[in-house]
C-alpha cells in the first residue's frame, strides 16, 4: 500500500557506506556494514549508575577520605586494634557496591526487556527492534504513541502530527507533509508516517537533549535531601572539631613530655573523637533501602526507573488518574449503534462505520469497532484525517461515498441540538461512551470538517471497570489521599465510571469551560473530583495547579495525551501497555498495568522512609555525643574518653547491625512531613544525654582511682598492672555507661517491638555483655573495672536510659513505626 509513495533523497553524507535505500529498508548486508561503523542508534539511557560509578560513590567519599587519614595514623601510631573502624569503613564499602551491583543487574534486566522499540523495515518485512538497534538509513514507520528515535526527512505521512514540545515548548502538534524533518526525542500524536534516519544516537540532534532533559530530571527526594544537609552540617563540625581534638589532646597529654613520647597517645585519642563524628553508614544504608526497595518491587511488576520514586510516592496527597486504562481495563468494546437518519439510510450508515473504521493506522477506539463489523466491499478510501485527542474526531473520504466523520458528540453537534444532545447524555449516563457518525458529500480540506454535516448515528461504546480499581481507591481515601479523576471522556460517562468504583461525585466538570493555565485553575482544582473534556494541556495545567496549592501530586496514565501531565507530576505512574512516550517520562512504569501495585508502592515508600529515619536518628545522636565529648574534654583538661576499639564497638552492636536490619524492616507507618525536623528534635537531645553519661562516668572514676591526666593513653605496654588498670578503668566505666544509654535510644526507635527485634537486640546485647565480661572481650578492648565502678556505670547508664525515654515521649511527632 505504501510502496507506491514516491522516496525523498536524504542529503546527509554517508562516505564509502551502501546507499541503496528503498522502500524495502536495508538489507542485512547494510545494517552490518552500518553496526560496523557506528552508525547505530545506542545511548546510555540507563536509569541505574555504571560499575565505576557505584564503586566510586561507595568509596570516594569525604567522609570515607577522612575516616582512611585516621586509620593510617593510628595504625602509624602502633595501634591495629584500634583502627577496628578501618574494617568496618571497608565492610561498610563493600556492602554498598554488592548490594548496589546486584540490584543494578535486576534493574537494567528489567528495564532492558522494557526498553523503547522502533518499528523499521528491512529487506521489505516490517519488524520491532530495540530503539537503540536502528542504525543510519534504516526506513522507520512512525504511528500515534510512538517516540521519534533519530533524525530524517518523511517518504509518507498519512495524517501524521507531532508534538515538538519537547524541544521547541510548544504543545500543539505540527502536522507533516512529505519532505518535512523530524528529529529524535518528539512523539506522534496523530496519523502515520516513514522516514530514512539520517542521524542516530549521538548524531541526532535532539538525542542527547531528550536523553540528558529525561536522567536528570530528578525526582524530589526529602530523605536524600535530608540526608545531604545532614552531611553537610557534620562536615562543618568535622572542621571545627579536628584542630580543638588535637589541641586538646596534646595539652592534656603532652604537659610538657617530648613529642616522641606522647604523638601516637594523642592521635588515637583524637582519632576516637573523630571516628565518633562520623556517619560512615548513613549513606549507605539509604541506598540500601532505596535499592533493595524497587529490586522488591520489580517482583511485584513495578519497573522503578527512579530510585527516590518508591519514597516520592509515600508522600503523595493527591493521585490524579486517567480514566481509561487506570479505571477501566483500556479495551473499548463495540456495543451498539443508534441510528438518526431515516431507516432508508441504516444500510448505508451501517456500512459506512465498518469502512471508516477499516483504518491501517486506527486508534484504539476504530479498532474496537473493526473487531466487530467487517470492512463492506466496493469502498474505496482516498483521503484520512487521522484521529488526535486535541479535536478529538477523524475522517476519511471514499470514492463515490462522500465523506464521513466520526468523533465526541460535543466536539461535532451544535449547542442548539438539544435532541441528539439529549440522546447523548442518557447513554454517557450508563458508563459508556458515545461517537457520532456524520456524513458529507463535500470532499475532506486539510485538516478542516468537511461543510453540511448530516448526523447518521450514535455509536456506543463500553468499557470494562477494573476489577483492582474500586479496592485500590478504598485504600488510597484510608489513607487520606485525594483522588482526581482526569480524563479526556465526556464528563458524564466519567463520573458515572468513578461512582462505579466507589467515588464520590458531584457535579463532573466539562474542561472547556475553564481556564487553561495552572494558576487560573487552582480553585477548582482543588474541590473537583472528575474532569472530562480534559486537553492535554489542560491534564498538565491540572496537576500544576495542585502543586501550586501544596500538593505532593502523582499522575497515573497510559496514553501520549497523558505524557505531559506525568512529566510535570511529582511522581508520573504509567501502564506496561502504554504508549512509549509516556513510559520514557514516568518514574514508575506497572508492567502488568495493575493499578492495584500503587498500594504496595506506597508501602515501599513508607518502609523507606520510617526506617532511614530510625537509622538517621541513631547516628545523628552519636555525632552528637562525640561532640559533646570533644567540647567537655577540652573545657575540663581531659583525655577523650576512649579508645577508638571503645566507639567501634558501641557504633558496631548499638548502631551500624541493628540499623542495617532496621533500615530493612517492614513498617507502613503514614508518611508525615518533616524527616530532618523530627530526627533533630529527638536525636540532638539524646546525643546530649549520652555525651554527659560519658563525661559524669569518667569523672567519677576518674577521681575514685586517682590517676593523673598523663596517665590515660593507651601505650601501657610495659608498665605495671596497676597503671594499666587506672589508664583502662575511666574509659571503661564510660564505654559501659555509653552502651546503656545508646541500647535504649535503640529500644525507643525500635518500638512497636516485634519478634525479630526483640532477638536482634537480645543478640546485640549477648555480644556487648561478651566483650565486658569474657577474658578475650576485655583483652581486645582493654576493659577493666571494679565491682563499684560497674555500679556507677550502671547507675549513670540508667539515668541517662531514663532521660532518654523522656525525651521521646515528650518529643512532639515522634515516630511509633
Amino acid at each position: 500500500m505504501w510502496h507506491d509513495k514516491p522516496v525523498t533523497t536524504l542529503a546527509a553524507s554517508h562516505d564509502e557506506l551502501d546507499k541503496p535505500r528503498t522502500e524495502d529498508g536495508l538489507t542485512s548486508a547494510q545494517v552490518q556494514q552500518r553496526v560496523e561503523r557506528g552508525f547505530v542508534n545506542a545511548t546510555d539511557r540507563t536509569s541505574t549508575r555504571s560499575v565505576w560509578q557505584i564503586i566510586k560513590v561507595n568509596v570516594l567519599t569525604r567522609f570515607n577520605a577522612i575516616l582512611g587519614a585516621l586509620f593510617v595514623l593510628v595504625l602509624a601510631a602502633g595501634s591495629p586494634v584500634d583502627g577496628l573502624f578501618g574494617v568496618a569503613l571497608i565492610f561498610n564499602s563493600a556492602i554498598g557496591i554488592v548490594q548496589e551491583v546486584s540490584a543494578k543487574r535486576k534493574l537494567d534486566r528489567l528495564a532492558l526487556l522494557n526498553s523503547p522499540t522502533t518499528r523499521v523495515i528491512r529487506e521489505g518485512e516490517l519488524s520491532t527492534i530495540a530503539t537503540g538497534d536502528v542504525v543510519r538509513d534504516d526506513l522507520i514507520e512512525l504511528r500515534t504513541g510512538d517516540q521519534v528515535p533519530s533524525d530524517g526527512t518523511l517518504i509518507y505521512t498519512s495524517g501524521l502530527e507531532i508534538d515538538e514540545s519537547n524541544l521547541t515548548g510548544e504543545s500543539d502538534a505540527v502536522p507533516k507533509a512529505i519532505g518535512d524533518e523530524v528529529l529524535s526525542g518528539t512523539t506522534v500524536v496523530a496519523g502515520a508516517g516513514r522516514f530514512h534516519a539520517a542521524a542516530v544516537g549521538a548524531d541526532a540532534y535532539a538525542n542527547k537533549i531528550a536523553s540528558e532533559a529525561r536522567k536528570f530530571k530528578k525526582t524530589r527526594s526529602e530523605i536524600q535531601e535530608s540526608i545531604n544537609t545532614l552531611l553537610k552540617y557534620i562536615t562543618w563540625v568535622i572542621v571545627i572539631a579536628l584542630p580543638l581534638q588535637i589541641w586538646s589532646q596534646w595539652r592534656t597529654l603532652g604537659q610538657g613530655r617530648p613529642f616522641g613520647d606522647v604523638w601516637q597517645e594523642v592521635m588515637i585519642r583524637s582519632a576516637a573523637g573523630l571516628v565518633g563524628l562520623v556517619p560512615e553508614g548513613l549513606v549507605l544504608l539509604t541506598s540500601v533501602a532505596f535499592l533493595l526497595a524497587a529490586v522488591t518491587l520489580t517482583k511485584q511488576q513495578v519497573l522503578v526507573q527512579e530510585l527516590p520514586a518508591v519514597e516520592g510516592l509515600a508522600r503523595v496527597d493527591v493521585v490524579c488518574l486517567d480514566k481509561t486504562g487506570t479505571l477501566t481495563v483500556g479495551d473499548i468494546v463495540y456495543e451498539d449503534i443508534v441510528h438518526l437518519a431515516p431507516p432508508e439510510d441504516d444500510e448505508f450508515t451501517f456500512q459506512a462505520l465498518g469502512a471508516i473504521s477499516d483504518d491501517p493506522n486506527a486508534n484504539a477506539t476504530l479498532s474496537a469497532i473493526a473487531a466487530k463489523l467487517d470492512p463492506p466491499k466496493g469502498w474505496v478510501r482516498t483521503e484520512t484525517i487521522a484521529f488526535n485527542s486535541a479535536r478529538k474526531w477523524s475522517a476519511a473520504s471514499f470514492e463515490g461515498k462522500g465523506s464521513w466523520v466520526i468523533g465526541a458528540p460535543d466536539m461535532l453537534l451544535t449547542s442548539d441540538d438539544e435532541e441528539n444532545r439529549q440522546k447523548v447524555q442518557e447513554i454517557a449516563a450508563t458508563g459508556r461512551r458515545v461517537l457520532i457518525l456524520a456524513h458529507s458529500e463535500n470532499p475532506l480540506n486539510g485538516q478542516e470538517l468537511p461543510q453540511n454535516l448530516r448526523w447518521m448515528a450514535l455509536v456506543v461504546l463500553g468499557e470494562q471497570v477494573r476489577p483492582d480499581a474500586a479496592e485500590t481507591l478504598k485504600f488510597f481515601a484510608d489513607q487520606g489521599v485525594l483522588i482526581k479523576v482526569i480524563s479526556g471522556d465526556n464528563p458524564t460517562t466519567v463520573a458515572a465510571i468513578a461512582r462505579r468504583v466507589g467515588l464520590t461525585v458531584d457535579e463532573p466538570v466539562d474542561a472547556r469551560t475553564i481556564g487553561e493555565t495552572a494558576e487560573e485553575l487552582r480553585e477548582i482544582a482543588e474541590k473537583t473530583v472528575v474532569f472530562g473534556r480534559v486537553s492535554p494541556q489542560q491534564k498538565r495545567a491540572l496537576v500544576q495547579a495542585l502543586q501550586l496549592n501544596g500538593h505532593v501530586v502523582a499522575m497515573t496514565g497510559d496514553g501520549v495525551n497523558d505524557a505531559l501531565a506525568l512529566k510535570d507530576a511529582d511522581i508520573g505512574v504509567a501502564m506496561g501497555n502504554g504508549a512509549q512516550a509516556t513510559k520514557a517520562v514516568a518514574q514508575l512504569v506497572l508492567l502488568d498495568g495493575k493499578f492495584s501495585h500503587l498500594p504496595n508502592v506506597l508501602a515501599e515508600g513508607r518502609r523507606v522512609i520510617g526506617n532511614v529515619e530510625r537509622v538517621a536518628n541513631l547516628f545523628v545522636a552519636k555525632n552528637v555525643m562525640s561532640l559533646i565529648a570533644i567540647v567537655s574534654a577540652a573545657i575540663l583538661f581531659l583525655p577523650f574518653p576512649f579508645l577508638p576499639r571503645h566507639l567501634t564497638l558501641v557504633s558496631t552492636v548499638t548502631i551500624g547491625v541493628p540499623a542495617f536490619f532496621l533500615a530493612l524492616g517492614p513498617n507502613r507507618s503514614r508518611y508525615v512531613p518533616g524527616f530532618l525536623k523530627r530526627v533533630l528534635r529527638f536525636a540532638v537531645p539524646a546525643g546530649v544525654v549520652a555525651g554527659l553519661a560519658v563525661i559524669v562516668s569518667y569523672l567519677i572514676t576518674h577521681n575514685s582511682v586517682g590517676a593523673s591526666y598523663d596517665a590515660q593513653c593507651n601505650a601501657v605496654v610495659g608498665k605495671g598492672d596497676t597503671v594499666a588498670q587506672i589508664c583502662q578503668q575511666p574509659g571503661t566505666v564510660a564505654t559501659l555507661a555509653l552502651m546503656i544509654v545508646f541500647f535504649w535510644i535503640l529500644v525507643v526507635l525500635a518500638r512497636p517491638f516485634a519478634l525479630w527485634k526483640a532477638a536482634l537486640i537480645s543478640v546485640m546485647a549477648l555480644i556487648a555483655v561478651g566483650a565486658f565480661a569474657l577474658p578475650l572481650g576485655r583483652s581486645v578492648f582493654d576493659f577493666d573495672m571494679t565491682s563499684s565502678q560497674l555500679m556507677w556505670a550502671v547507675v549513670v547508664g540508667a539515668a541517662g536510659a531514663a532521660l532518654i525515654e523522656l525525651i521521646y515521649r515528650t518529643s512532639k511527632d515522634h515516630r511509633n513505626a
